[in-house]
């Protein structure tokens, strides 16, 4: 799976293939790619193979860097579960002599200079109708506006999970939408699954990886969705979360499954993105050992929180939703659209009782599980982040562990802190997250664009650049919020404030560069 961080030059491994024991050697900078052509070069078979490594006992082991060691004694059986077989010699020559004979028939056939002929005229056709079209920039924009129409049309009907039943007012049913389904009344709140989900495979995590998944330098690029659906179900199990809320194991996997079928494939607001906010709370409740200060059912509902948190993202902001006048903004009336809705299906998936984690507890505890979740998602809404600050600034004179007001303000502040945190990570981690977002965010404001809206400059194309996107919000968003809770838990300073500082210098060198190759272009 990931890198753990191993400080060995090279790493071995034992494998047993077609019975025949073999020894891999690979570097710790070896990505799992790498080791899978490894692996398919010494079964024989193409690298497009599936291949799948087991221990003696016969669970599944990861094919990555921080796989645990082993020796000749224990190998690792190597499994080609589906073999895609390489190209033979034979079958390249009989292709490239069916090439040649029709490019010999197809020279036969055209004449050259009559074939010049007729292009020439085509052209020439061509630039006249181009020429006499005044109208051909609005033709092309609309053409592009109906096949993104049509994408997100295809879209929807594809990946979308949640019937939206009693999620709207009357007045929306049997209206054609691109964020709802149409629907029809009905007393049924449930989770409606596309398709069936398959089960993931148990993996086995090194006591490296575990380590690992605690640090805010966890890289979450290296990780398969699968691999992050047993990371999630590992926080659960560590924290003693499930023995807290007498969780079924069962329906905490179906639970994580259909949490993952409910994030779309946007650029930056995922599923990816929903496993890095929640890996950096399991990674500061570790750093500033919550545990002494928290409950373990404050320490549960900050996971789940942050699971949920961004269900259901359109990849649109809630700038975009109220300007457009979106189903969403009408339904919640222009108050925090997009989180009130990632409120709503995380309780519609857990309305489902196969998919209920908190089935097991009373009503009372269930009411105020809810309460919480839904207060610290609201809280992510970013048009809040002043309000929530000042009031948790006032706490920090006389903080009260006992009092529930200090305690509720300041776990909306670490699930803030967590869901924008990607710059405490390594740059060649948080640089990526930076490219996705602005893509998403370009994505909306040419939709903005296209229907008249108001377009934001931090998300224009022609505007913003990534040093530009990063330094003003690392200076007075970031920065500031992080030494708040750094008052509190003074360890933050140093392990995540320092390395805000330090990407904040990085950019802005990074702007002075882009400025002194503008000027020498300029030159030029």
């Amino acid at each position: 799976m990931g890198n753990g961080g191993s400080v060995e030059s090279s790493k071995i491994i034992h494998i047993k293939v077609n019975d025949k024991h073999e020894k891999i050697v690979f570097g710790r900078n070896c990505s799992s790619r790498d080791l899978r052509e490894l692996l398919a070069h010494a079964a024989g078979v193409s690298r497009l193979s599936e291949i799948v490594l087991k221990d003696q006992s016969g669970a599944l082991v990861t094919v990555a860097p921080s796989m645990p060691n082993n020796d000749a004694q224990t190998p690792y059986n190597v499994i080609v579960e589906r073999e895609v077989p390489l190209p033979t010699g034979n079958e390249e020559g009989a292709f490239k002599n069916v090439l040649n004979h029709v490019a010999e028939q197809f020279s036969e056939a055209l004449k050259v200079d009559e074939f010049r002929t007729e292009v020439n005229k085509r052209l020439n056709t061509l630039e006249s109708r181009i020429e006499k079209d005044n109208q051909r920039g609005v033709e092309i924009e609309k053409c592009r506006k109906d096949i993104s129409d049509i994408r997100n049309q295809i879209f929807e009907a594809q990946t979308k999970i949640v019937d939206y039943n009693h999620m709207r007012p009357n007045y929306f049913q049997g209206k054609s939408t691109d964020r709802f389904y149409a629907s029809s009344s009905t007393d049924e709140h449930k989770i409606v699954m596309k398709r069936d989900i398959p089960k993931y495979p148990k993996y086995t995590l090194s006591e490296e990886t575990v380590a690992y998944l605690k640090q805010p330098t966890f890289d979450i690029w290296h990780w398969e969705p699968n691999e992050m659906l047993s990371l999630l179900e590992h926080m659960y199990h560590e924290l003693d979360i499930v023995h807290e809320f007498n969780i079924n194991p069962v329906n905490l996997k179906r639970w994580l499954l259909c949490i993952q079928e409910n994030y779309r494939n946007n650029p930056f607001h995922n599923f990816r993105h929903c496993f890095c906010v929640t890996q950096m709370m399991y990674g500061m409740i570790h750093i500033c050992e919550l545990w002494e200060t928290l409950t373990k059912e404050d320490l549960g509902i900050l996971i789940t929180a942050c699971i949920c948190h961004d269900l259901d993202h359109p990849g649109y902001n809630n700038t975009y939703q109220i300007n457009a006048r979106t189903d969403l903004a009408i339904l919640y009336n222009d108050i925090s659209p997009l989180e009130n809705h990632h409120c709503a299906v995380a309780f519609q998936i857990l309305n489902n009782p196969e998919c209920n984690i908190f089935g097991n507890v009373d009503k009372d505890t269930f009411k105020r599980i809810r309460a919480n979740i839904t207060m610290l998602i609201l809280g992510t809404d970013m048009a809040r982040h002043g309000e929530v600050m000042d009031k948790f600034k006032r706490t920090l004179t006389d903080f009260d562990y006992n009092n529930k007001e200090h305690l509720d303000l300041l776990k909306m502040v670490l699930v803030k802190c967590c869901d924008i945190s990607n710059e405490v990570r390594p740059a060649e981690v948080s640089e990526p997250w930076v490219d996705c977002l602005l893509e998403e965010y370009f994505n909306q404001s040419d939709r903005e664009k296209l229907e008249g809206l108001p377009v934001a400059p931090f998300m224009d194309r022609e505007k913003v650049t990534k040093p530009t996107a990063q330094i003003g919000f690392i200076k007075f968003v970031l920065i500031p919020m992080f030494e708040t809770v750094a008052k509190l838990f003074p360890i933050v300073d140093t392990i995540m404030v320092e390395k805000l500082r330090m990407a904040r210098d990085h950019y802005e060198e990074m702007k002075l560069m882009d400025e002194a190759l503008k000027e020498t272009d300029g030159v030029d």
